[in-house]
Formats: structure tokens, C-alpha cells, sequence
């Protein structure tokens, strides 16, 4: 089988390693090249007998798209093998990915209940001809998507695609996007059924969603952390990025998916945790020079950095200890000469951070 080069992107999304040796290619499972990719811990483990054995699995489809299935009968399946399961209509394939007490901690991870009854079956290992068929859906995807992206726009349809999906067998496809508001796509489905001769399943995602499945490179030079791991997506607001002292830069914030990054949940608890330890910086600083106000704080070196009233631009930095002395000073009636006697280090304040205005915050904010 020849696969041309514009269609080995849809294989590699399923982390399928593509081969080609002249007019043949040889397609192989590659565990660590897929989007959420796990490793199995016990696969290097042999003869441990019945404390392998657990009657669900867990396949990858495309991209980040994955599911658990109960296996039927006595068939013996290990992460790679590709398997047909249970769809609706008709049957998919995908790539075992674990297998084993595993799939219980990635279960009780996703909050699946794996007493399900409803919970769909492993028909078989996929033979030739199921595995001959799904290449051949997944060479649809892109003239799919490129077509469809075509009609949405005769059709005038404020929505924007960003993913198709081909069922194993052919039959279904599902078509993944993203809308503002909400889409009348009944005509749109219509003319996709009647053109491509499928049952075609519409399904909304949101950026960070969108994201996760198409993936990237993040700011930091890694991969996004929505396409490798996160399966659960947690609120982001700006209230992370004041308690972590951050400039309120949207340049900055802003993940590829134009809401703030996930990573600025990573570190909040560790920054209010140390916080505890710091005075309290809503409280003015009172000295025979003029009332001072907080600005900022650096929990690493324990500072805390203040300026006077009638000049905001001329920062000093303070120990925290410092700051509690000054702040009992003045509650037992006490007011200091100035804040420089108390100082560490003194700086001129730069105005070098667009700060983001109150729609822009709310535009960021999930």
C-alpha cells in the first residue's frame, strides 16, 4: 500500500510510525509519538500471573481522542495491538494503549466506572481487511476537511473546523469544531451526508479543546501541556497571575489557544502557601515622609517592595521582617523617620508591561 505524504500527518496523529520502502509502506504503533501518550509500567513485567488480569482496556482513536473498553471472551491483548470495538453504528479501530491493573488507575484518573454495564466491547484483534479499511477512511480525512471547510464557508456558517474524524469502518465520521455562539449546521449536515455518503456526528469543542487535539509548542519550548497529559481541564482566571506577581500582559499570559495558560494554575498553591508568611500588604506604612504603599513582592527572596504616596516611582524593597516592624510600630503609635532606614535596596519603577484592561481580562478568563 502507497501512502502519500499528504495523508501521513492523519496516521502520526494516531501515533502510527510511517515507513515507506518504495510503492509499500510499513505502518507500526509508536507509543511515545501520539498526543497524551502513556507508558505501562508493568509491560516489562512478566509471570505475574492472575495480578495482570482486568477485563478493560484502554484505546487511543485520533489525537487526544481515547476511551475504555470491556473485553469479551478470553482474547489476550497488550499495549500496540490494534483492536475493533464497539462504535455506534458499526465498529471502530484503534491502538490498545494499556492493558491490565493499569487501566484501573487511568479509570478511577477519568472518573470511569468500570462496572458499567453499558460500557462498550473489544469485538476482536483487527484482521487485515478491518486494518486495509481504516487506512483507507483515514486517507478521506484531509479531502474531508478540506471540503467541508469549503462548504461552511458557502453556507456562511459562523463556526470554524478544526478536526475530522473517520470511523474505523467508513461509515461515520466525526466532525470536531469550534463557535462562539450557536450553529443552525442542520443544512451543513445534509450536504455532508449526501456527498461523502457517511452518518456524520457534529461536536463542539472549546479553545482550550481545540488546543489539546491539534497540539503545538508553548512559550516554553515544550509541548503543549494540553496535548500531552492535562485530560482534565481546570479554570484559569487572572487572580493566579496577581497572586504569582505577574504583569497583567496579555503577549505573556495568553497560551496559543488565546486563554491564559494552564501552567499558571502549576504554582498558585506553593505561592499562597508561602504568602501565609508574609505581612499583610494591604496595610499603608505610616512615616514622617508620607504614607507608603505596597507594590509588589518577591516570596523567593522574601521581600516586599513599597514607594511613598507623592512618589509611586521610586520602589524600596523591604525584608518581610522589617515590614512586620514597621507595621507594630505603627500600631503601638510609633512612626518612623522614613521607609530608607529599613530598606535593602532602592530601584526606579519602569513602565515596560502592557497592563490589560478589564474586557481584555474577562476575554482571557475562562
Amino acid at each position: 500500500m502507497k501512502i502519500e505524504d499528504c495523508h501521513i500527518p492523519n496516521f502520526i496523529a494516531r501515533g502510527l510510525c510511517v515507513k515507506q520502502n518504495g510503492n509499500t509502506s510499513e505502518i507500526s504503533y509508536c507509543a511515545g509519538s501520539c498526543k497524551v501518550a502513556v507508558y505501562p509500567t508493568f509491560s516489562s513485567i512478566s509471570n505475574l500471573g492472575s495480578a495482570l488480569e482486568f477485563d478493560c482496556i484502554e484505546v487511543r482513536f485520533k489525537n487526544n481522542h481515547k476511551d475504555f473498553f470491556r473485553i469479551c471472551g478470553s482474547l489476550d491483548l497488550a499495549p500496540g495491538d490494534m483492536v475493533a470495538v464497539e462504535a455506534s453504528p458499526g465498529h471502530d479501530i484503534g491502538i490498545v494503549t494499556l492493558a491490565g491493573p493499569e487501566v484501573m488507575r487511568q479509570m478511577k484518573r477519568k472518573k470511569a466506572n468500570w462496572s458499567d454495564p453499558q460500557l462498550k466491547k473489544v469485538y476482536r484483534k483487527a484482521k487485515p481487511a478491518d486494518v486495509e479499511k481504516w487506512y483507507q477512511a483515514i486517507e478521506r480525512e484531509l479531502a474531508t476537511m478540506r471540503r467541508t471547510t469549503a462548504i461552511i464557508k458557502e453556507l456562511k456558517l459562523n463556526m470554524k473546523l478544526n478536526d475530522v474524524e473517520f470511523q474505523g469502518d467508513g461509515t461515520k465520521a466525526i466532525f470536531f469544531y469550534t463557535a462562539e455562539d450557536r450553529v443552525d449546521f442542520r443544512e451543513l449536515i445534509k450536504m455532508l451526508a449526501d456527498e461523502f455518503k457517511i452518518r456524520v456526528e457534529m461536536r463542539q469543542i472549546g479553545a482550550r479543546q481545540e488546543s489539546g487535539k491539534l497540539g503545538g509548542i508553548g512559550t516554553c519550548g515544550r509541548e503543549l501541556c494540553c496535548s500531552t497529559y492535562i485530560n482534565q481541564f481546570q479554570s484559569v482566571n487572572t487572580n493566579s497571575a496577581r497572586i504569582q506577581q505577574l504583569s497583567l500582559n496579555p503577549q505573556k499570559l495568553a497560551g496559543l489557544c488565546g486563554k491564559l495558560k494552564c501552567c499558571l494554575n502549576y504554582e498558585t498553591a506553593a505561592y499562597q502557601e508561602i504568602l501565609r508568611l508574609f505581612p499583610d500588604n494591604n496595610i499603608a506604612l505610616k512615616t514622617k515622609k508620607g504614607l507608603a504603599f505596597h507594590h509588589k513582592s518577591d516570596i523567593f527572596k522574601k521581600l516586599m517592595w513599597y514607594s511613598y504616596a507623592n512618589q509611586p516611582g521610586n520602589l524600596m524593597a523591604l525584608d518581610i521582617e522589617n515590614v512586620d516592624k514597621v507595621q507594630k510600630m505603627n500600631k503601638g503609635g510609633q512612626i518612623p523617620d522614613n521607609l530608607e532606614d529599613f530598606a535593602i535596596s532602592l530601584e526606579n519603577k519602569m513602565e515596560d508591561d502592557v497592563v490589560l484592561g478589564k474586557d481584555e481580562i474577562s476575554k482571557l478568563s475562562d
